[in-house]
């Protein structure tokens, strides 16, 4: 598995990039060369901030985590994604083909948390239909806290394409603008 080490406001040397890939490698022991790691650190005050980005057979897995200690903030976001790994136990059960390292984990695991005994086949639980009215950025973060919703889709009437603007965690805002 390819790992990429970056940094954001801090420089990262050999020995902690070094670390950092060992603390990787169980990853690499699972999905082999297939994958692929990109692990960002930045500063955020006097914490360190983490995000593990894991591209493998076409789907993302990202989690991120922060602490004082940057292989603390590591341990602790490696943790998160072997969470979510967990969290599909049942569809790669159903896909053990494709994935056999990943069952060897989910076997060396004990069958820790997140065990599901049955996943609807249906995935959505709700359809909504809405028109979609021309407005700015403003108009439509606006829309957003008025609906106290987390996103909101609308029509912006100056690029005249169908945007997203949403709530990040840091409390700011953001825009996503599609290109056709």
């Amino acid at each position: 598995m390819k790992i990429t080490t970056q940094g954001n406001g801090i420089r990262i040397g050999t020995r902690l990039e070094s670390k950092i890939s060992d603390k990787m490698a169980k990853f690499d022991r699972f999905f082999g060369d297939e994958g692929s790691l990109n692990v960002r650190i930045r500063p955020e005050g006097n914490r360190m901030v983490v995000e593990i980005t894991m591209k493998l057979d076409g789907k993302i897995y990202r989690a991120e985590a922060c602490d004082e200690d940057i292989l603390t903030a590591v341990d602790r976001t490696v943790d998160k994604l072997e969470s979510q790994i967990r969290r599909q136990k049942t569809r790669f059960i159903r896909k053990k083909k494709e994935y056999p390292g990943i069952m060897t984990f989910l076997a060396e695991d004990g069958g820790a948390d997140f065990d599901f005994d049955e996943e609807p086949d249906d995935k959505i639980t709700r359809r909504k239909q809405f028109a979609l009215r021309p407005m700015t950025s403003e108009d439509a973060i606006l829309q957003l806290e008025m609906l106290g919703h987390d996103f909101f889709v609308y029509m912006d009437s100056d690029v005249n394409s169908v945007c997203v603007v949403y709530k990040r965690n840091d409390g700011g805002y953001g825009l996503l603008e599609p290109e056709y």
